[in-house]
């Protein structure tokens, strides 16, 4: 995925309210500017980072920049939480998730489960329907480890639910995350902060729902998904 022109550099000075940063521009300029990633962004929000922006002409938005990339511990992160689903999809196409290539048809933001939508709808003739839901992640606090999540998240493990369901129904499942940092070769759950999430994710698996992670490479002109990552998942507890 190019971005549609390179992106700004700037120095972060805070992120708040969410959905909201302040930088300084590399001519000194201060400004105000939307973050796209509602989640905590835990590791990712030191002051005095560098970090790089989108810019928009559009009047109708409130903030001309909008906070694209962060630098933590020498690597570019990417953080916003609209990208992934399209560069799930390049993975996809580029044969970097297992066979999913190889289906016939791929949807967008099809209903499901209970009151839901998947990320991407795979379908084909002689394979039948796969259920792909994507997870943003960007969370590392040991080298070469990405974990999810970074914080609780009850809507995800309600995912993971109705996953396993499809997997009953007679579907494919899998669990999709794509990782927006190169520095990672490992992914797995992060028990510590979402108990409740990898438990979760242990009765998906022994329900039959697949997990796979890829990584990608990010740049001020760029994201590309690059290749698979080891998922470790975690021993399987009495479920």
């Amino acid at each position: 995925m190019n971005f549609s022109r390179p992106l700004v550099p700037a120095t972060l000075v805070q992120r708040y309210k969410r959905f909201l940063f302040d930088a300084i521009l590399a001519d000194g300029t201060k400004i105000t500017g939307s973050c796209p990633n509602t989640g905590s962004m835990r590791g990712l929000t030191t002051p005095g980072s560098a970090i790089w922006l989108s810019e928009h002409d559009s009047p109708t938005r409130k903030y001309r920049h909008m906070l694209e990339i962060v630098e933590a511990a020498g690597t570019l992160v990417g953080i916003n939480t609209g990208l992934p689903n399209r560069l799930a999809e390049e993975a996809i196409a580029a044969g970097l998730v297992g066979d999913l290539h190889t289906y016939e048809t791929r949807r967008r933001e099809q209903r499901y489960g209970r009151n839901s939508r998947i990320d991407i709808l795979l379908s084909d003739p002689t394979k039948g329907l796969a259920y792909v839901e994507v997870k943003n992640v960007h969370f590392s606090r040991d080298r070469g480890l990405a974990e999810f999540p970074d914080s609780p998240t009850e809507r995800g493990a309600k995912h993971l639910e109705e996953l396993g369901d499809m997997v009953e129904a007679g579907h494919r499942a899998i669990m999709l995350y794509l990782v927006q940092r190169p520095d990672c070769d490992v992914f797995r759950i992060c028990r510590e902060l979402d108990p409740v999430y990898a438990r979760a994710f242990e009765r998906a698996t022994v329900r039959g729902v697949e997990a796979y992670a890829i990584k990608c490479a990010i740049s001020p002109s760029q994201i590309v998904p690059t290749g698979a990552m080891t998922v470790d998942e975690p021993a399987f507890a009495d479920l």
